[in-house]
């Protein structure tokens, strides 16, 4: 969440940006309730110093033999006024923390002004599509035929938007996982955590999934339990409520772990195949860094992402999102995205963001300097890298033969036990 002694500072800068990512909120309401409790504050505090002066008075007068009666009537009025006015503020404060939990972050200046994915720029682009001598197939058309994609097993087990991997499909899936792991970890230096796939309520706040996006999670209903969405929640919060050494940083952390979305928006798009599903497994990378060093860290993060695309050899492009077009809790991201044959376009495979100080100020993680100056609030990041079921769609479509046949990347073939296809 932002700083409120920011937005009080800066109420138009806070109304412009809201306006470029497209969200009519009103802060009115919160610094209404902001300069309320300041009022109060220092109502409570004079009060307060009157009844401590009152007390003294009390004791003077007990001690001359006069009638103290008048003084404590006094000093009982103002503890009942204390009591109100403390009431007041419990409530002004709920009343504020839920209006700064459903602010959205502040875009960097580097961000540029958009209302929608029509406007985000193309950074960079590495290969060629593929021209193929045959008219390129689906992956669901491609994987059925294959036997190693089951869509009507997956909804029968469960509903629509579950799929049964078979055989050489789990294979590939599997070696994918793996893969990624071992490049993030031994050439790009993350450490490989297993994280709970559920968490409870505060670790989903901490970054920034609730209270806003509720509607979007798995619920385990009798327990204070959430199906993770992404392994960016545990991972980002590993270090909720720590101060940090300045030396420790930077931090980089990656898992793998299925991730479950109840998407309650999406419904409609991208309803057949492996594209969007409710359950799907990703490896995921985080950085907790310094303020100075978050957007350095940015492109580095976005450049581990690729070399995964690079080093399969499938083509792909990366944008910058708009103002309009960028995640909650983001203050800059780049979208990679994958080329499709079977779609004749890119599609997003991989999505890595700042969040500056947005989510380390809802889990209260700070750092302290070398320098020994104050506390200060550490800069968290994290990318997909990358989702593991549209890079199996993207293997399947881009590797695809005139013969139904699927030929295995070479970097994969070690993982998928020196096989070189997956045939029928």
């Amino acid at each position: 969440m932002l700083d409120l002694r920011w937005i009080r500072s800066n109420p138009d800068e806070v109304r412009k940006f809201l306006a470029d990512r497209n969200n009519d909120m009103d802060i009115g309401p919160l610094l209404a309730m902001d300069e309320e409790k300041r009022a109060l504050l220092t109502e409570t505090e004079d009060l307060k110093a009157r009844r401590n002066e009152g007390s003294k008075k009390v004791g003077a007068a007990k001690a001359r033999g006069e009638d103290a009666a008048p003084i404590m009537e006094e000093m009982r009025s103002l503890g009942e006024r204390v009591k109100e006015i403390d009431a007041r503020i419990a409530e002004l404060d709920a009343g504020i923390s839920d209006m700064l939990l459903s602010i959205p972050n502040r875009p960097h200046d580097s961000v540029p002004v958009g209302k929608d994915e029509n406007d985000n720029p193309e950074v960079r682009r590495w290969g060629e599509p593929k021209s193929f001598a045959f008219e390129p197939k689906a992956h669901w058309d491609i994987g059925e035929a294959l036997g190693i994609l089951d869509f009507e097993k997956g909804a029968s087990l469960s509903q629509s938007r579950f799929t049964v991997l078979k055989g050489m499909g789990a294979r590939l899936e599997r070696a994918l996982l793996n893969f990624m792991l071992d490049l993030h970890t031994e050439k790009h230096g993350y450490r490989e955590i297993l994280p709970p796939f559920m968490v409870n309520s505060k670790t989903m706040t901490g970054t920034g999934q609730l209270p806003k996006f509720a509607d979007d999670l798995y619920k385990c209903e009798n327990d204070d339990l959430w199906l993770i969405p992404t392994a960016e929640v545990p991972l980002t919060n590993l270090h909720a409520d720590e101060i940090l050494e300045e030396s420790m940083l930077p931090l980089f952390y990656t898992a793998y772990t299925p991730c479950f979305r109840r998407e309650a928006g999406a419904y409609g798009r991208d309803v057949r195949g492996m594209l969007r599903q409710h359950q799907f497994d990703k490896v995921e990378m985080v950085k907790i860094t310094t303020p100075e060093e978050s957007y350095g860290e940015l492109e580095k993060l976005t450049d581990n992402a690729e070399e995964v695309l690079r080093a399969l050899g499938i083509p792909h492009r990366t944008i910058c999102l708009c103002t309009g077009d960028m995640g909650f809790g983001s203050s800059k991201t780049y979208d990679v995205e994958v080329w499709l044959p079977s779609q004749d376009k890119y599609r997003e495979i991989s999505s890595c963001s700042n969040c500056e100080d947005f989510q380390a100020r809802r889990m209260n993680t700070r750092f302290r300097p070398k320098d020994g100056g104050k506390l200060r609030f550490v800069h968290t990041l994290n990318g997909s890298g990358i989702a593991i079921g549209r890079t199996l769609i993207a293997v399947l479509e881009n590797y695809q033969r005139e013969d139904g046949s699927v030929e295995i990347p070479e970097v994969l073939v070690p993982y998928m036990g020196g096989a070189t296809e997956i045939k029928g």
